[in-house]
């Protein structure tokens, strides 16, 4: 699976843009915010991503943080939203604003998205409070989602290994804790993994 790309900015469109890394040019759908990120064509980029597989395509997605990225798997777990309406919320809602609204079960804020009526918004708000735990209410108690950099990454992939994100947060800060602010994200995953077991 690819994680993440670095390379130049080659194009981008109104939903999507061109990483050329090493002369392979990627062609990542995104979100409205992301692209902004990006800068202009030409300028270095890393973008994390997200590789959507369905019977007839192989998609992937592009995202300017970790924390974007892990809030577009966790729309997208929703039934009815797909990566098109999940980049929609995301082009109009930062994920600490889409946190704040699902925190606060605010559906009309997720509403304003395009292809999001009033009754998807409901059951996103319902079904992403008890999804998300920890991480919906941002920056509060033991079960907060970790700082970025590698500690984002790493709760990412114990979200993707099937943990839960309140145990996937925890387990990477006790992780992060005990090797300080400089490990790496393999030695994280490995003793957050070891962490999670107990």
């Amino acid at each position: 699976m690819i994680a993440h790309l670095r390379g130049a900015l080659a194009a981008s469109g109104a939903d999507h843009a061109v990483i050329d890394v090493n002369g392979v040019g990627y062609l990542v759908g995104a979100s409205a915010k992301t692209l902004d990120k990006l800068g202009a064509v030409g300028e270095q980029v890393t973008i994390h991503t997200e590789m959507l597989v369905s019977e007839d395509s192989i998609r992937l997605m592009g995202f300017a943080t970790a924390d974007e990225r892990d809030w577009f798997k966790l729309l997208t777990s929703v039934q009815g939203v797909g990566a098109k309406v999940a980049l929609a919320i995301l082009s109009i809602l930062a994920p600490e604003e889409l946190r704040t609204a699902v925190a606060r079960a605010d559906a009309a804020t997720i509403a304003r998205a395009n292809g999001v009526g009033p009754k998807l918004a409901q059951r996103i708000v319902n079904e992403l409070k008890d999804k998300a735990g920890g991480l919906a209410l941002g920056g509060t108690g033991a079960t907060a989602a970790p700082g970025g950099g590698a500690a984002a990454d790493a709760v990412s992939a114990m979200l993707n290994l099937g943990f839960k994100p309140a145990e996937a947060s925890a387990a990477v800060r006790v992780a992060q804790d005990e090797l300080g602010p400089a490990a790496t994200l393999d030695a994280l995953v490995r003793l957050a993994l070891r962490k999670a077991a107990k």
